[in-house]
């Protein structure tokens, strides 16, 4: 029972009582207790084995060592995530090429994006809606090695524009007899960041819509 001094109740003048270790939990002190207790209690005309105590020893150490290697793995997990957090927001208000085989088209502005050709060829990009349904081919026509630039300004094969939405891209260069399929890069321009979206990754949230994983990026062109 306790009692009030000056209007509080003593209880609440101490500290609370540590709390208990779970009952599954075995730490540094309670192997060494029990380890103690062993040697204390073994057969003296049949003692432990030194092989034995150094094999229980080494199991002990390599269980201690996985923990700390596990806390250091934590602690550099979060460093990477505060970095990557870092180099994303520096991204905002800038113009990036990034990999990808979709583009969102807001049904205004073109979908700009790019090619990396390793030597030249004829070069052609199917733009898809979310059916699979073919809206527009662009043919970029012979393309020298190196980055080739694309645009499409939203028009479908028919004349009539595309409604907005996001679409599919697949680019392909071919040379004589081969064909040999390109990943496309999509620009946007970054305009905010959130944290965790992609499986933990950053995301970046491009200006007039869609979203891409930090690690999609693969330039950075203006700013």
């Amino acid at each position: 029972m306790s009692t009030a001094i000056n209007g509080f109740d003593n209880a609440s003048l101490f500290a609370p009582p540590p709390e208990n270790k779970a009952q599954d939990e075995l730490g540094q002190e309670d192997f060494f207790t029990l380890m103690i207790a062993q040697f204390q209690n073994q057969d003296p005309f049949e003692p432990m084995d030194n092989g034995e105590f150094l094999g229980q020893l080494a199991q002990f150490s390599t269980v201690s060592g996985i923990d700390s290697l596990n806390s250091g793995f934590d602690d550099l997990s979060g460093a990477l995530r505060d970095e990557q957090a870092l180099q994303a927001s520096n991204l905002v208000g800038r113009t990036v090429l990034a990999v990808s085989d979709s583009a969102f088209y807001n049904g205004e502005s073109s979908v700009n994006g790019a090619l990396e050709l390793s030597a030249s060829g004829f070069v052609q990009i199917d733009i898809t809606d979310a059916s699979g349904q073919l809206v527009q081919r662009l043919d970029l026509g012979q393309q020298p090695a190196g980055q080739a630039r694309f645009a499409w300004d939203g028009r479908m094969s028919d004349g009539e524009m595309a409604d907005s939405g996001e679409y599919r891209l697949s680019a392909r260069v071919v040379r004589g007899q081969e064909v040999e399929s390109l990943a496309t890069l999509v620009e946007g321009r970054v305009d905010s960041v959130t944290l965790g979206q992609f499986g933990g990754s950053m995301a970046l949230n491009l200006e007039g819509g869609g979203s891409l994983a930090l690690a999609q990026v693969y330039q950075i062109t203006r700013d």
